[in-house]
């Protein structure tokens, strides 16, 4: 007997040696685990349509065009905005470990915006806690804006006289 033929047969008699099974179970757990991102990916894109629109129905209520809700960071931005903070935060909130920093600020801004459509300093807790909640909340109910509206910039037109 010779070294390798040895090594193999104390190597598959080890009681370390797993062994994985038949193909046909490899490609069943290969086949689950694509099946559960592709779950993943559907929960979290729904989950984002439905943000959007709700998100795009607080920033009408303010004034804001609701097609910025759309847009991944920069609907951050303008929300930071509506409740008095730097936008930048929406952009600092990717880098790790800025980002409690960044949701602190998110926080007090969501505070300012619930005391803008009139809702009590304690409702804070539902946009910390249950923020979905919190963001069909203002969304749907009949609570107006009443901070000031924010209105964009028009192009200056040259006056023709």
């Amino acid at each position: 007997m010779n070294a390798l033929s040895l090594f193999a047969q104390s190597y598959y008699t080890s009681p370390y040696y797993y062994d994985s099974g038949s193909a046909a179970t490899d490609a069943a757990t290969v086949g689950a685990i694509l099946s559960l991102m592709v779950i993943g990916l559907v929960v979290a894109a729904a989950m984002y349509v439905v943000s959007a629109i709700l998100i795009g129905r607080i920033f009408h209520k303010a004034g804001v065009e609701s097609w910025k809700a759309w847009v991944p960071v920069y609907n951050g931005w303008v929300l930071l905005e509506l409740g008095g903070q730097q936008g930048f935060w929406a952009v600092l909130a990717l880098i790790p470990g800025v980002n409690i920093v960044s949701a602190v600020f998110m926080y007090i801004a969501m505070y300012h915006i619930g005391l803008k459509f009139g809702k009590e300093g304690a409702f804070v807790l539902l946009a910390i806690f249950l923020p979905l909640v919190w963001f069909i909340w203002l969304a749907v109910d009949d609570s107006t804006w009443e901070g000031k509206k924010h209105v964009p910039a028009k192009a200056k037109t040259p006056k023709t006289t």
